[in-house]
């Protein structure tokens, strides 16, 4: 039975290896959040050790001296588990456990295992242990490297079996699972494509929240529409996403989808497995952008989901951005983003303010068209009062005459018979 590692708390050490070409408050920041994500993890941090080189080891990362100073510290503070900042080979994996005694994560091993404790639905979880099993396969070696799942239990940071003899057998397992777990997302990937189907014939707007972890995105959507979505400080505190429709004051109704976080070296295992959740993002009508502005690194934390958006294709989508935790900066001190607001999600301030933004980033992708359908299309007719709003009608001679206005997925359907 697997272990939760939240029950026992894990002595665990950091490691990383800094290089030349990154800025050192950089690498801090980045020390600091995989301090984060081992206290979300259910580890308890007992110090770091770092090493500053042109490029890794090939066999130790560190190097052999900055190793056995690593080695030196587990003993002396019974360390159990050590987590670098970076990614490892296999082989460096082992080499790090033999010379240390110490069960050894990189950066992605740690976000692999966070996913695996927060995912609730059943699709979250075959997309976690999909992207787990494509992580661990070309690192069986043999030496008892693999994740939860196929390490057979004993949570983070805890020793599994040697596991020569099941090598192949681990190996050949991993492979049919995988294509187990291929099959089941395709058949609830066409299940969430009909539901956006569903969703596409009703008007309402589709704002997707994304964002840094920990920004506050559950928080503000609870505030906005009551959705009761767990909220901890803890870097990935909620995984799978969740919609709710909400009514704007001027009686506007919109879809709000929270989706996870992102983070800094998401491994690309988990975007490939978590792709049918995350395409939701290329959908929506307009992405809220929540940032945490009390965090001394926002700009960097914004730039990083800026360039995830980006990557997953949806890039050209507008964005309002949710300046969140203003409450505990100095005005001057916030950040100039374009169409932004400085709001507290927990407490509400701003939020007004937020919603009237949004509004009108949505409004200005509204167009008015002037259309003549055949009387043979008053099925358009009657989806253009269900989809978007009706300005003029008039029966003539030759066919229906509308003026409507709605965005470009409304005023395509009636594309062909523009006046």
């Amino acid at each position: 039975m697997r272990q939760d590692p939240f029950e026992q708390r894990t002595k665990t050490a950091l490691a990383a290896l800094f290089l030349d070409d990154r800025a050192e408050r950089a690498q801090q920041m980045s020390l600091e959040e995989l301090a984060g994500l081992v206290e979300t993890a259910g580890g308890e941090v007992l110090g770091a050790v770092t090493q500053a080189r042109d490029a890794p080891d090939p066999r130790t990362f560190l190097g052999t001296g900055k190793l056995d100073e690593l080695r030196d510290f587990a003993r002396a503070n019974e360390v159990e588990l050590i987590v670098f900042d970076n990614e490892l080979s296999p082989s460096q994996i082992k080499n790090i456990e033999e010379r240390t005694d110490c069960r050894v994560f990189d950066r992605s091993m740690l976000i692999l295992e966070i996913f695996d404790l927060h995912a609730t639905t059943w699709e979250g979880k075959i997309q976690v242990e999909m992207a787990q099993l494509r992580y661990t396969l070309p690192r069986l070696t043999g030496k008892g490297i693999e994740l939860s799942r196929l390490g057979g239990g004993g949570g983070m940071g805890a020793r599994r079996g040697k596991g020569e003899t099941r090598l192949e057998l681990q190996r050949r397992q991993a492979r049919d699972r995988i294509a187990v777990l291929r099959r089941e997302l395709a058949d609830l990937q066409r299940s969430r494509r009909e539901r956006r189907r569903q969703r596409d014939r009703a008007p309402t707007a589709k704002v997707v929240l994304v964002g840094y972890t920990n920004a506050g995105k559950s928080t503000l959507l609870n505030t906005l529409t009551g959705a009761g979505v767990l909220v901890e400080d803890k870097l990935f505190a909620t995984l799978d996403p969740t919609t709710r429709r909400m009514t704007a004051p001027d009686g506007t109704a919109l879809l709000l989808t929270d989706t996870v976080g992102f983070i800094s070296h998401l491994p690309h295992h988990l975007v490939e497995a978590f792709a049918s959740t995350l395409e939701e993002v290329t959908y929506a009508d307009l992405l809220l952008h929540v940032v945490d502005v009390g965090n001394p690194d926002c700009e960097r934390q914004m730039e990083v989901c800026l360039q995830q958006i980006a990557a997953l294709g949806a890039g050209h989508l507008s964005v309002v951005t949710a300046l969140n935790k203003a409450d505990l900066c100095a005005p001057e001190a916030l950040p100039y983003v374009p169409r932004s607001v400085p709001i507290s999600a927990k407490s509400g301030e701003g939020i007004d303010a937020l919603l009237s933004l949004v509004l009108q980033v949505l409004a200005e992708r509204q167009r008015v068209v002037e259309v003549l359908l055949p009387y043979e299309q008053s099925g358009l007719a009657q989806q253009m009062h269900a989809l978007g709003q009706v300005l003029e009608q008039d029966y003539r001679a030759d066919g229906i005459f509308l003026r409507v206005r709605g965005d470009d997925r409304v005023i395509g359907r009636v594309s062909d018979y523009r006046i």
